[in-house]
């Protein structure tokens, strides 16, 4: 037999009988391998071999290594579910590439299959050989075993086609106990092999294994399908690639009485019943149909990612890292908002929807952008709820810290977040499966496969050259290809929200994948390259007599917020125009400010002249500003100009706060301070608040911040990565347990003894010791029978190094420690067997 069709095995190698004895074979790196591979089988740590093979057969532990197969390891998987249990490599190469020429067909035009021969055999191998180290694949090359629990999740016997879109076997599709399945009668049986041109039969086993040959045969089968009707061949057509049920309810007619494509293929059992309205194609048919192939196409290697555009290395570079500026400057801007209007949390957690539009206003983003700038705040522990009786959503301390940081090492905490988060801002708005609205800082954002799909995007951009952007296409394909079964329809969509989503982040520019972005990948430090690139912060502004003020770049973060405060912001681009106005500069000295630090301050900060009316504007609001001052009675209102509190009694929009005069000085008012306030300054005028003692109040409102609080953690779908050292130990107590669950008694016992371990080894006290010194000279290994002090009898192999004073002190290859027997609980000694001891 050639290599092509053993796959290269030495016939002399043994055969396992048992997945546990193949896991007994393996050496220690290989056991490692596949812990590391399926990081649920340690918990916890399987107590030996056997129980580790049980618990490779569970349901979830085979389905969860089953997602992590690429496309052709899973198609390798999927023929070896629908083959003969045991089958050899030469039958699984030809489920993959097929048996016969596709026009040799009998029906016709039956696949997509353009995948070279060559190319499958060139795989086949890599992909049995990663089937083999997650333990989904055992038995030597002519007895290929699937996992049986593998086996039901892919080619399930409950009449669901599998992923082949394979049929039930013609055994399955005749067995009462089949979901898939009808019983049919020892009599229609027959009737079905004489219309078959098949000689009788004395069972109906018999009768089924005939049915199951014929299409096994290939020239048999061919002559009988050459005899059809018009008609036949659509019928095949339609079932042979799945699904193969058909909407036609089974009739049990002789091949004379036929009168329809359908009913010449129930009398000669090409059609078997599958219940009351459906008739199935037996596994056996559609093989022959396809030509052997289990698939209509094959994919042994993945599709080619390739550039869909190309742009110059440095304008990409520099692309980037201004949207990386401007990616920091939006995460500035959005949290030093919510500084001083934080939001309330929803009572079922999360950014009410009003909430989340007023901050893209401010922002002047959409919804969906503001989201992800506030999921990634989040994410990177930026902002946070306060845990107030009324939460809040506030920044949180480490914003202050991150605000003094330079720009890059700012930038490169939200992108690290970003990269290890699971949590999707691009589903906020979407509905989940109870119909509920997902809300923006909600509890039900978080998707596992996120960190894996945008690390696997970056790294195939990485893969083109630089300055390449890739179809987004090609993208998915790709990653489709990599785990088909992972992720599912989130899949797609996760590639194209990465995309524009790296792009804000200054991750790509253009669609091609930055030189900073591909240090980072790399495991390198990118502030060296994007440092360079970013636009260097201004520490001045340019005056105009219009009462704007023009910033050409970026500002200094002390700057920009101080004049946010002083202007109001105008316009945003590639520069900044801020425009003064009363209600801006008043807003400034209720924050605090007075007239002369304001003028020194635009003074300082302005490379012109501060324009005359600019300086009128400052000096005009401050002149005004605390003339009128509102305290607490109801309120009252205070004021040394006579004139000033006439006209306001006299003013019609006045009348809603109710004034009256209580002093020459003093006005009361039915209303809140507040209210007042507000009131007075929307009819022009400029009043301070003051408190009980006459003295002027800062209406500043302090920047809220929430007590320390922790960033999200990822939410996991399965176990963490398993370390190295602890995965070593791990081995080793699969090995200890092991050797002690397969300890048999030496040869000399009788043989109606019950197999070890069942039976403790007993001797006495005398023979006990002298094995024991023996052993502790030669340095030989013993099986003990043990009676703790609990009364709890086991069964160990031990090494003993030191026997005396009553106590055997020996290294414990169950537990893998030194541990100290008492001589007394000891219920005899024995020899290992020779197979046993070197096993150990």
């Amino acid at each position: 037999m050639s290599s092509r069709r053993n796959g290269g095995a030495r016939a002399t190698a043994p055969v396992p009988r048992t997945l546990a004895e193949e896991l007994r074979a393996r050496p220690d790196e290989g056991l490692a391998e596949l812990l590391r591979a399926r990081p649920d089988l340690l918990h916890p740590v399987p107590s030996d071999l056997t129980q580790l093979s049980t618990r490779l057969s569970t349901r979830a532990s085979v389905v969860r290594a089953l997602e992590r197969l690429d496309q052709f390891t899973l198609q390798t998987a999927e023929a070896l579910a629908v083959a003969p249990d045991a089958c050899s490599y030469a039958t699984l190469l030809d489920l993959l590439t097929g048996t016969v020429p596709d026009h040799d067909t009998p029906a016709g035009d039956t696949a997509d299959q353009d995948t070279p021969v060559q190319a499958v055999t060139a795989a086949l191998p890599g992909a049995l050989a990663a089937l083999r180290a997650q333990a989904l694949v055992w038995g030597g090359a002519d007895q290929l075993r699937l996992v049986r629990t593998a086996r039901d999740v892919l080619a399930p016997t409950n009449g669901a086609p599998g992923p082949t879109g394979l049929g039930p076997t013609y055994a399955e599709a005749t067995s009462a106990s089949s979901g898939g399945g009808a019983p049919l009668s020892p009599g229609r049986l027959q009737e079905i092999l004489a219309d078959a041109g098949l000689p009788a039969t004395h069972d109906p086993v018999s009768a089924v294994a005939a049915l199951a040959a014929l299409f096994q045969d290939r020239p048999r089968a061919t002559a009988l399908l050459a005899g059809a009707p018009p008609g036949v061949k659509d019928v095949l057509r339609r079932l042979m690639w799945g699904p193969p049920y058909g909407a036609s309810p089974p009739r049990p007619v002789r091949a004379a009485d036929a009168r329809t494509p359908v009913e010449w293929l129930q009398a000669r059992g090409i059609l078997l019943p599958a219940g009351r309205e459906n008739v199935v194609l037996p596994r056996e048919v559609a093989l022959h149909l396809r030509g052997g192939r289990a698939h209509r196409a094959v994919e042994p290697l993945p599709p080619a990612v390739t550039a869909a555009a190309v742009h110059d290395p440095g304008q990409t570079d520099r692309t980037a890292a201004a949207q990386a500026f401007t990616a920091v400057r939006t995460v500035e801007e959005v949290l030093d908002l919510w500084s001083t209007e934080a939001p309330g949390v929803l009572r079922t957690g999360g950014l009410g929807v009003r909430e989340l539009r007023r901050t893209a206003v401010a922002l002047e983003r959409t919804e969906q952008e503001a989201a992800f700038w506030l999921e990634l705040a989040y994410g990177a522990g930026l902002l946070a709820a306060d845990g107030e009786t009324a939460e809040r959503w506030a920044p949180t301390p480490l914003f202050d810290e991150w605000l003094r940081q330079p720009v890059p090492e700012r930038w490169l905490l939200l992108v690290r977040s970003w990269l290890a988060s699971t949590r999707v801002s691009a589903l906020v708005g979407s509905r989940d499966a109870k119909d509920k609205v997902l809300a923006a800082l909600g509890n039900d954002l978080d998707r596992p496969v996120a960190p894996e799909l945008r690390q696997a995007v970056l790294e195939l951009l990485a893969g083109l050259p630089a300055g390449s952007a890739a179809d987004p296409a090609a993208l998915r394909e790709h990653l489709r290809w990599r785990s088909p079964l992972r992720g599912a329809s989130l899949r797609d969509r996760l590639v194209d929200w990465t995309l524009p989503e790296a792009e804000q982040l200054g991750l790509t520019g253009r669609g091609a994948l930055a030189g900073h972005a591909r240090r980072l990948l790399d495991g390198g430090d990118p502030l060296p390259v994007l440092a360079p690139l970013l636009p260097e912060p201004l520490d001045h502004v340019i005056l105009q007599p219009d009462l704007t003020a023009i910033a050409p770049g970026p500002l200094h973060t002390a700057l920009a917020q101080t004049l946010a405060v002083a202007a109001d912001i105008e316009s945003k681009g590639g520069a900044t125009v801020y425009r003064f106005t009363p209600a801006s500069v008043r807003r400034a000295l209720d924050a605090g400010r007075s007239a002369d630090e304001l003028h020194a301050f635009l003074a300082r900060h302005s490379r012109t002249p501060v324009p005359q009316p600019l300086s009128y504007l400052v000096d005009d609001v401050a002149r005004r500003h605390g003339v009128l001052r509102v305290g607490a009675a109801s309120s009252y209102l205070r004021c040394d100009d006579d004139s000033l509190l006439n006209e306001l009694l006299a003013d019609r929009r006045a009348v809603q706060l109710r004034l009256r005069r209580l002093a020459p000085t003093v006005l009361a008012a039915q209303v809140d301070p507040g209210t007042l306030l507000t009131q007075l300054r929307a009819m022009g005028f400029a009043p301070a608040a003051e408190s009980a003692e006459g003295d002027v109040l800062i209406a500043r409102t302090d920047a809220l911040r929430t007590p320390p609080r922790s960033a999200p953690v990822p939410v996991t779908d399965g176990p963490p990565a398993v370390p190295e050292g602890l995965l070593a130990a791990a081995v080793k107590a699969v090995r200890a347990g092991d050797r002690a669950a397969t300890a048999v008694q030496p040869a000399s016992a009788p043989t109606d003894a019950p197999p070890a371990p069942a039976a403790l080894p007993r001797t006495t006290a005398a023979e006990t010791l002298a094995a024991l010194q023996a052993a502790t000279l030669i340095g030989d290994r013993v099986w003990i029978g043990y009676v703790n002090a609990d009364g709890a009898a086991s069964q160990r192999v031990v090494e003993p190094k030191q026997v005396g004073g009553g106590f055997v002190t020996a290294y414990d290859h169950l537990r893998e420690e030194v541990r100290t027997f008492s001589l007394h609980r000891i219920t005899g000694v024995a020899e290992l067997t020779r197979d046993a001891a070197a096993g150990s």
